[in-house]
């Protein structure tokens, strides 16, 4: 039988214990993987064991998705009406709420982000977003269309069957409601993998799946490696959607096994290399706040990060002093303090590539005006990062670093900086600072980006639709547009007296 992971809590912040299941979540139960294999999650804050998870290979993926269409097929997608899937999920959503203080503890434990960003934004992103798709589970219809008196036609919405989720390290339990939330509202049927490296909050909320009352089979939940369970799910017949959040070399990978496999649909959600624009009319006190909350939010560890911190000559000098003062200001250490800001890295892979781009920076000559050294005796720790005097060809200039870096750039002109700012194969986010929002809402405009911020960055909503351009990612999601990534449209066509 699968092991049990138990774990006291006794910090400043949530005081309490946590016990979780470390099997494969298959059918509505844990089990053990066919082939027995388990993962070390380490601790990023002390570099140690927290606990050992089951890891599934291809034979575990078969037999969830053998689970997920057997639920699809007799108790669940069209055999459950949306007002009964939405009743579900807001009891879900009740169950997140009721466990938020536990949940925040488990993402600072697995994750290695503060305890209050993950009780105050997290953990309330996750049962808001749940809540949202619950009321539109019995709303996502089709329509009437008008074609001729001889002909009446419309179109219904139906779930696309067993559907193939994958998400990130970044945002863990966020990431898992973003995903579970349209996917089961549209009545499909789920398999998904949690990272790795985090997979801790998915286990616990796979139990209270089950206490929700959702039949077994609608969500199996996968640990395992990428290479192995990711690509068995992205690469699997009876799958007919795949999911990903993460990057966009792995995003590359999902498009290439889903086109050599069944063809099927794809929505990903990619990396960025966000630009951020200060204008000279910028309020900078606003500017800096907004600018330090853009790169070193979640520890850097953000696709849609403002790394790209576009200044005006005439304002550089003194909005660079004023944001190293507020990244001075970070206090880095224990997740669970209440003073902290800022937590580990989530791995040392990542801490070791976050150090090999500052490392990078150096090299290429580029200047480091504040930090650029880890941080502390243990843990995956690294101080808040400003680099200067950069060129356009820097490694640190084109690629996503997923840390607490960012770059700042002097510029002239507005064309110049929309020139700087569009020269990038990414395009997930943007950001503009003016007092004249006519000014900037014309330079929001022709930013290359599916989200664009005004006087303010990394802000985000359920309601409001997420995602890229060029290689950031397809599709979006959250909001209605969510719901197309599930569904499938049918056209019905009735004869009321069309003759050949």
């Amino acid at each position: 039988m699968p092991s049990t992971f138990e774990y006291s809590f006794d910090t400043p912040s949530y005081k309490g214990k946590v016990a979780l299941n470390t099997g494969l979540f298959i059918g509505g139960k844990f089990v053990d993987p066919v082939e027995g294999g388990t993962h070390d999650v380490i601790n990023p804050t002390t570099g140690k064991l927290t606990t050992k998870i089951s890891v599934a290979t291809k034979p575990d993926i078969d037999t969830a998705v053998k689970a997920a269409q057997k639920a699809f097929n007799e108790s669940w997608g069209l055999k459950v009406p949306g007002a009964q899937r939405g009743k579900l999920l807001m009891k879900l959503a009740d169950l997140l709420e009721e466990h938020r203080s536990e949940l925040a503890a488990i993402e600072a434990l697995d994750n290695g982000k503060t305890w209050s960003w993950a009780y105050n934004v997290d953990v309330p992103g996750a049962f808001s977003c749940i809540r949202y798709y619950a009321g539109w589970a019995d709303k996502n219809s089709g329509q009437v269309i008008e074609t001729a008196e001889t002909k009446f036609a419309y179109t219904r919405h139906e779930p696309i069957g067993v559907v193939g989720q994958i998400i990130p390290w970044n945002f863990p339990l966020l990431m898992l409601a973003w995903k579970l939330g349209p996917a089961l509202a549209t009545g499909n049927a789920i398999v998904l993998k949690p990272s790795e490296f985090t997979p801790l909050s998915a286990l616990r909320v796979a139990e209270l799946l089950n206490e929700a009352g959702f039949p077994p089979g609608v969500v199996n939940i996968v640990n395992g490696y990428g290479h192995t369970a990711g690509a068995a799910i992205a690469e699997h017949m009876d799958i007919d959607k795949v999911a990903f959040t993460g990057s966009t070399i792995v995003g590359r990978k999902i498009m290439e096994y889903a086109a050599k496999s069944n063809l099927k649909n794809v929505t990903l959600e990619l990396g960025g290399k966000s630009p951020n624009i200060i204008l000279d009319d910028a309020d900078l006190d606003q500017a800096v706040a907004w600018a330090a909350h853009g790169v070193f939010w979640n520890h850097g560890q953000t696709c849609c990060a403002g790394t790209r911190i576009f200044v005006h000559e005439k304002i550089y000098d003194e909005f660079l002093e004023r944001f190293t003062k507020k990244a001075q200001a970070l206090k880095l250490g224990d997740p669970f303090a209440k003073e902290t800001n800022q937590g580990p890295q989530v791995s040392k892979t990542q801490f070791d590539r976050i150090m090999g781009y500052i490392e990078s920076g150096k090299q290429d000559g580029a200047t480091v005006h504040l930090g650029g050294s880890p941080h502390g005796s243990e843990g995956y720790f690294i101080s808040p990062t400003i680099f200067t005097n950069t060129k356009p060809n820097m490694k640190i200039v084109r690629e996503e670093i997923f840390g607490p870096v960012g770059v700042v750039i002097k510029f002239s002109t507005e064309e110049e900086v929309i020139e700087q700012a569009n020269d990038t194969h990414y395009g997930l986010a943007a950001a503009v600072f003016s007092k004249h929002i006519d000014r900037a809402l014309k330079i929001a405009h022709k930013l290359n980006a599916g989200t664009c911020w005004v006087n303010c960055a990394n802000t985000l909503d359920t309601q409001i639709p997420f995602g890229g351009y060029k290689q950031s990612g397809i599709g979006r999601e959250l909001g209605e547009y969510a719901l197309t990534n599930y569904t499938n449209v049918k056209a019905v066509h009735i004869n009321l007296g069309m003759e050949i």
